[in-house]
């Protein structure tokens, strides 16, 4: 029974991270983070997250060099901030 049960929760944990991904056409995570990098007074990230909600997207929390927290979602395609 507990085996049955272990088995069953690794195939719905494999499931979901399957569908946890960006898509295919995304830019790299890299190119998005480098141009936030970029950014005037941009100090470090805190969390990335992926977000399947709404299509998907990038929920990203980094900080100013002056203690400012900001909170975006980005396009994973476009690499635009919604």
């Amino acid at each position: 029974m507990t085996r049955t049960i272990l088995t069953a929760a690794v195939f719905t944990l494999g499931a979901t991270a399957a569908l946890a991904r960006p898509p295919e056409n995304a830019l790299p995570l890299s190119e998005i983070l480098a141009a936030i990098e970029a950014e005037p007074n941009f100090g470090y990230f805190d969390e990335i997250d992926w977000d399947n909600d709404d299509g998907g997207h990038w929920d990203i929390e980094y900080y100013l060099t002056d203690g400012t927290e900001v909170n975006i979602e980005v396009d994973p395609v476009t690499g635009e901030r919604r």
